[in-house]
């Protein structure tokens, strides 16, 4: 038998796209149409946790943004149409899920580094809107560039950004997202952004080694969120949440959902409304 198609499966292939794929989202509560700027596998975060095989080589980095839109139009014509459930692997989604929950600019890398990214968001938000369909267009970023004008600009074209924020220490950001940028950059951006606009902080948690983040770190997290709010940001909700996928690093795994809820606990207690999404 055939096993049920859901969150824990998440590869993209899609036929021949190069681009547009779909996955079922725990977060999304549905069928994620993803958008991939990054066939290229390149990004500026490096993250244990990241399910993105690096040990194959990508495709070529420019964005063809007339093909995604192909590839889009295609997708959402089935969609549209209704019968995208009725072929593989989509039949075996779980009726409760069989809806299209958002379209969301994800994939292989940071969406927002190619050149090609704000023509892509304004291409993607005019084929939406033309077949009528009403989900919201999200951007899951880690907010390195909401710096540069070109990538701001764009944000207008989504309903929603989802930030990521995944440490409130400088030592453990560098662990969890792989990365040497400074940690005050992304808290940066991020009130840049939450000034203008609401944004949802996606954070994620693990274990490495065995071990979870130090309470420290838990406290440490809140004060950057305390600190967004009272500098003017405003933050729709935030997503706690950890691995549910095998990761590309094997020292990492699961934070237990005892562990998420009394983190999430904390959050609610900034009066932030806090969602909790597991692994199982």
């Amino acid at each position: 038998m055939l096993r049920t198609l859901d969150f824990k499966d998440h590869r993209r292939d899609l036929g021949a796209n190069r681009y547009v794929y779909a996955v079922v989202s725990r977060r999304a509560r549905g069928l994620s149409i993803g958008v991939n700027l990054n066939p290229d596998k390149v990004c500026n975060f490096d993250c244990p946790y990241c399910q993105v095989d690096r040990t194959t080589p990508g495709g070529p980095s420019a964005v063809g943004v007339e093909d995604l839109v192909a590839e889009l139009d295609d997708l959402l014509e089935r969609v549209t149409g209704g019968v995208l459930w009725d072929a593989a692997p989509f039949d075996r989604v779980l009726p409760a899920l069989r809806r299209v929950a958002d379209i969301a600019f994800a994939g292989d890398g940071e969406p927002t580094t190619p050149p090609e990214f704000p023509e892509a968001a304004r291409a993607v938000r005019v084929a939406r809107d033309r077949r009528g369909l009403s989900v919201p267009l999200r951007l899951l970023t880690n907010a390195t560039l909401f710096q540069k004008e070109r990538v701001r600009t764009a944000l207008a074209h989504f309903d929603e950004v989802w930030c990521k924020l995944d440490a409130g220490t400088e030592g453990y950001f560098h662990l969890v997202d792989g990365t040497r940028l400074p940690l005050q950059r992304i808290l940066d951006n991020l009130l840049l952004v939450a000034r203008a606009r609401p944004i949802v902080i996606q954070s994620l948690f693990l274990t490495f080694e065995g071990r979870g983040p130090e309470a420290g770190e838990i406290v440490a997290y809140c004060d950057r969120l305390r600190a967004l709010m009272g500098a003017g940001g405003r933050i729709d909700r935030v997503q706690v949440y950890t691995v549910a996928r095998r990761p590309a690093d094997p020292r990492v795994g699961a934070l237990g959902d005892d562990r998420l809820e009394e983190i999430a606990e904390r959050v609610r207690a900034l009066g932030l409304p806090a969602e909790v999404y597991g692994a199982a």
